[in-house]
Parts: structure tokens; sequence; C-alpha cells
């Protein structure tokens, strides 16, 4: 099965869940995003990382790394490898230069422990095709469908509810609009809205 690269775009707190980010990952070479939701403590691993920040004492993931480093075993690559009901799944692929091995693990967890080695992030194109967000976004909207993303962004409780009252054709407006200003945690729930209708 053929890999597709991915890159992180960005980490940003949730709307919608107290305590938890959203992780957005983007196809390498097109125009989808992959977001993922994770919980702070993997977020505050992410983020350390990425500003090379150095705590005063090693966090879990700089902790596999010196484990891994002490063994002589490194990592090869992160895979986004499977997402059942609406939860994504991860591998680490280690190598000790002999022998490859696969360790299954939480996407976030293996995301953190991948930047830290610095290795390539992938996925499937299964995954892709069913929790990617195509970035298309359209380049007007009328005033009241900015109202009504603004407003939902206000109350995310009742975001799911205001969705199930719109057309697809509003859906689609909405998640243009939501792209177009990076706000892909909505997009995700806009995305599964669509998704359920199809």
């Amino acid at each position: 099965m053929e890999k597709i690269k991915l890159e992180i775009l960005g980490l940003s707190p949730s709307q919608s869940q107290a305590g938890s980010f959203a992780l957005v990952l983007g196809e390498e070479y097109g125009n989808r995003r992959l977001p993922i939701i994770i919980g702070m403590f993997e977020a505050q691993a992410i983020a350390i990382e990425i500003e090379k920040i150095v705590p005063n004492r090693p966090m879990t993931h700089d902790l596999f790394k010196q484990f891994a480093e002490k063994f002589k075993f490194t990592v090869r690559e992160i895979v986004i490898s499977d997402l059942r009901e609406g939860i994504f799944f991860a591998r680490i692929v280690c190598s000790d230069g002999v022998r490859e091995t696969v360790v299954d693990a939480r996407p976030s967890d293996a995301i953190a422990i991948g930047i830290r080695f610095g290795v390539p992030i992938f996925t499937y194109e299964a995954v892709l095709s069913e929790a990617g967000i195509t970035t298309s976004a359209a380049d007007e909207e009328d005033e009241e469908q900015q109202e009504v993303v603004r407003s939902s962004s206000r109350q995310p409780r009742a975001f799911g509810e205001q969705l199930k009252d719109m057309t697809v054709d509003e859906l689609q407006k909405m998640l243009d609009e939501a792209l177009g200003s990076e706000e892909y945690e909505r997009a995700a729930k806009i995305r599964d809205e669509i998704s359920k209708r199809n």
C-alpha cells in the first residue's frame, strides 16, 4: 500500500473540548489536511520539540529517545495507519540496522517521538480519503453565513445541532470558509456531517 507523506502544519487549542488540541497534518504535495484531536500533555510534548525548548528534566518522549540510543536502535518513520470508529491508530517503525520492528502507538505519542528523531510522518490513502479535508476555500461568503460560523464558535455545543439543519450546499460553503480561516477542527465536524449524508 502506497504511503502519503504528511507534515505538521499547526497545533491549536480545541474550541469544543476543553483541555484538547487540534493537531493539523498536511499532505506534502497536495491540498488535503488531516486534523487529529489530541490531549494537552501530548500537545505540550509536540510543541516543546517543535519550539526546541529544553525542559529541566527529560519528558517521556525524550526518555524514549535516550533509551533507543543506549540500545542502538532508531526510529525510521511514523505511520498514521488506520482510522476505526473515529479513532486514529499509528505505528512507529524502528530498526537496529539489521531488523525492522513495528510498534503500535497513539498518533500523538508517535508524532512526539517521530519529531525527536527527525523522521517522516506518513499515512495511507484510505485514511486520508476518509478523514482528510480538502482546502478549497470559496472566494466570498455572504455576511449571514459568516455570522453562523462566528456564532457557532461562541457556542461549540450547539454547533453540531446547527449543522443538522443545513443543506449540503450550505455545509459546503461553511466548510470552505472554515478551511479558509484555518479552523480545521470546525472543518472536521462539518466534513463529518457532509459524510453522514453521502
